[in-house]
């Protein structure tokens, strides 16, 4: 644990890791993944190269320091990492190489301004913060265990294939065994483990898409494109082109802490907003939302470009004739021509605050979005502009956590 004197050097450094914090993790990752090329099979290239990976490392240890005398201040945030480092399996031993590259990184890019002093208080409370992960994970570790029956990567079998729309695909995810998956919790991922024919083991996390109790897991897959359409994600491009039924993957036990809160105080009602594939975690939660309350209002708000980009079509249109609390509305961005009619479900332009004030008659709701980042920004500015308390504003990111303020 930190002294006293250590706690005020660690935030004497904030100035610092403000202006200089992005430039510490990007020579940290390079200065990790060239000592340590072990763990580089732990991070998503993509993050990588676009820095996601870095800016949220730098806000992370940003945070700590502001922080560095109230961590509980930090526990969602920590819950959201721990949930990440175990469905990648990470271990107390990886902890020691993520600090020793830390420190030295610290001492590498600051030069001579990086004292024995600051040196020794970060290694402090980088020792401390690692405890506070490590047992934690270890606690959820005990808990797959004991109430799913399994931790760590086991054989799944694919044994439906099903197009979701035109950059979304669908597996159908079974144990090998032949035993049933136990009900995940609605909102929570998987982390799937691939190798390539070279033996490079990847590993991806994906939400699960289906209602939780169902006899096999479904995740929903987008083809990730770069530049001029040209496919840019290994991982996804592998599942669009190459799996199949029969294949098998590894998977690991559901995990996550953005899941739907049940049963809900006083049936307030529930308001989901996706965008394109940040859909995968909100379905799944509407389906556990409408079989737990036939009263509960449901609102769902899909956004897409245009239909051919639209997921679940017939999956959504079902829940909306089968449930009386269910109300399914639709906006497209770059809508075509069939994609309008006279449909008042359906709207051609972005979510607006008027739009949702109108199918949600009033605020007084508990929001849930998932989507691309500037999306949500939106979505975020809108609800609290309109009064909603931040604890009825409930978001997940895709990939490494950020904050939806600057």
């Amino acid at each position: 644990m930190p002294t006293p004197a250590q706690i005020d050097v660690i935030k004497q450094t904030v100035p610092v890791l403000q202006q200089h914090g992005e430039t510490l993790t990007r020579h940290f990752y390079a200065r990790m993944f060239e000592h340590n090329p072990e763990v580089k099979r732990y991070f998503n290239p993509a993050h990588q190269r676009s820095g996601g990976q870095q800016r949220a490392l730098a806000g992370a240890i940003l945070a700590y320091a502001q922080h560095i005398e109230d961590p509980s201040a930090l526990a969602g945030a920590i819950e959201v990492i721990a949930q990440k480092h175990t469905s990648l399996t990470i271990q107390p031993e990886h902890y020691p190489i993520v600090g020793e590259n830390l420190l030295a990184s610290i001492q590498e890019v600051l030069g001579d301004a990086a004292t024995d002093e600051i040196l020794d208080a970060w290694a402090a409370a980088y020792g401390e913060l690692a405890q506070v992960f490590i047992d934690r994970e270890q606690a959820i570790y005990t808990q797959q265990r004991e109430q799913q029956g399994w931790a760590g990567f086991k054989p799944f079998t694919v044994v439906r294939r099903q197009v979701e729309s035109d950059n979304i695909v669908s597996l159908y995810l079974a144990p090998a065994d032949g035993s049933t998956p136990p009900a995940h919790l609605p909102g929570q991922y998987v982390s799937i483990r691939l190798q390539d024919a070279d033996g490079n083991t990847a590993m991806r996390n994906y939400s699960l898409s289906n209602a939780p109790g169902a006899s096999a897991y479904r995740i929903s897959v987008k083809r990730e494109l770069g530049d001029n359409d040209v496919p840019d994600g290994d991982v996804s491009n592998r599942i669009h082109d190459g799996l199949a039924k029969g294949d098998r993957i590894e998977l690991s036990p559901p995990c996550g802490a953005f899941t739907l809160e049940l049963p809900a105080p006083a049936e307030k009602p529930l308001v989901f907003i996706a965008g394109g594939v940040g859909i995968t975690p909100l379905i799944s939660m509407a389906h556990a939302a409408l079989n737990a309350s036939a009263s509960r209002p449901v609102t769902f708000v899909q956004a897409a470009r245009h239909g051919g980009l639209r997921a679940f079509t017939s999956e959504l249109e079902a829940l909306a004739r089968d449930y009386p609390n269910f109300e399914l509305h639709t906006c497209f961005s770059e809508p075509r021509e069939a994609d309008l009619n006279d449909d008042n479900r359906v709207k051609g332009g972005e979510l607006e605050a008027d739009d949702l004030e109108r199918w949600v008659g009033g605020w007084n709701a508990t929001y849930y979005f998932c989507g691309p980042l500037p999306m949500m920004q939106s979505v975020d500015q809108m609800l609290e502009a309109k009064g909603v308390a931040a604890d009825d504003r409930r978001y997940e990111c895709f990939g490494p956590l950020q904050p939806l303020k600057a």
